[in-house]
């Protein structure tokens, strides 16, 4: 079967080549390895294995072993990748040493309730705690921890991009905050825990993508108004349209995140994404123009007069000047291959049903 990503994976190779010597003959663990981020960062470093037989070899904890046997068989089936089936707050150790370790693994945001008061919190951190404990006992030389934007709360309507010295933080009081929190709250056990061990932690803090393997259905603005264009529209907005947010595409992501696991200086977080700000409403005119749908966008509400608008989008100057790295792809050619791979994809599972 053709691989649907051969030109995104060309494009990974050729601006991480460097990297991947580095690695040769070692032993990675990955948690998170059958979402969206994992399953890039798998896509480039498998692809980079093959292709420069580096004697890899990846063990990946997954809750739901057989279902990403389904979802990515080319992955599963992949010799150099070994799936261990467990939660990442909880998981029995494998053995022997892995001096590689990827924690990209989170909890869904949900509502608190009588049984669950806190969120999602004590469940994150008690995964990143159960990794660490994992990473000191498995002779870990590197880790990347995958954190998230959220870490810095409300963006200042003022500040057009988020820097990483930004002292700013969501309510302590806030209850909704939960996921925020307990990302925060990892990049503190992940610094101390580096500092105590002798490991050397990079710490990524993700802002917003598109690309293949972005749900649909989910809370994504570029994954909702592509599904809408591919049910045939009309695409719609779910709040006034004016929210500004920006978009790396993936297989960008994964040269970041490979580079970031190898290069960073330890404990120094580094924002991820694009600084290419662009308002939900924009987005949406630009999903159109990119795949020539000539479906209507219909927006919920009107936005309010003198108020505003939210942002979300980070500055990336450290990442350029410390690491090289920059978004290659922009973001209406993302939005083209993304909208490409779905349609492809749709044929290929019909083919092969």
């Amino acid at each position: 079967m053709e691989n649907l990503l051969a030109d995104d994976l060309d494009h990974i190779l050729q601006h991480s080549e460097d990297l991947w010597s580095e690695m040769r003959g070692e032993r990675v663990f990955i948690t998170g390895g059958t979402g969206f981020v994992g399953s890039w960062l798998l896509e480039g470093l498998l692809w980079a294995n093959r292709r420069l037989n580096l004697d890899i070899r990846c063990t990946v904890l997954t809750r739901d072993a057989e279902g990403f046997k389904q979802r990515r068989a080319h992955l599963a089936s992949d010799p150099a990748l070994t799936l261990l089936e467990g939660s990442a707050a909880n998981f029995h150790f494998p053995g022997g040493t892995f001096p590689l370790v990827v924690h990209a693994a989170t909890e869904r945001p949900f509502t608190a309730d009588a049984e669950h008061p806190y969120s999602t919190f004590l469940f994150d951190i008690g995964a990143t705690a159960r990794i660490l404990e994992f990473a000191g006992r498995a002779g870990v030389r590197r880790m990347l921890f995958t954190s998230s934007g959220a870490v810095y709360g409300r963006q200042p309507a003022a500040m057009s991009h988020i820097p990483e010295d930004y002292a700013g933080a969501p309510a302590a009081s806030d209850v909704h905050s939960a996921y925020a929190q307990a990302k925060r709250a990892s990049e503190f056990l992940c610094a101390s825990a580096a500092r105590a061990r002798g490991f050397g932690i990079a710490i990524a803090r993700l802002f917003a993508f598109v690309g293949p393997y972005l749900p649909l259905d989910a809370h994504y603005a570029a994954g909702n108004f592509l599904r809408d264009i591919l049910a045939g529209g009309p695409v719609r907005i779910a709040g006034d349209g004016t929210p500004y947010r920006s978009y790396l595409y993936a297989a960008d992501l994964s040269i970041w995140l490979w580079t970031m696991l190898l290069r960073a200086p330890s404990g120094v977080p580094f924002n991820v994404g694009s600084e290419d700000a662009v308002s939900i409403a924009a987005l949406a005119r630009r999903v159109l123009s990119a795949t020539s749908a000539a479906s209507e966008i219909h927006i919920a509400t009107t936005p309010v007069s003198g108020r505003a608008p939210e942002r979300y989008v980070p500055d990336v100057a450290r990442a350029g000047l410390q690491l090289g790295l920059r978004q290659w792809i922009p973001l209406d050619e993302a939005i083209r291959r993304t909208y490409r791979w779905h349609l492809r994809q749709r044929i290929a599972e019909a083919v092969f049903a």
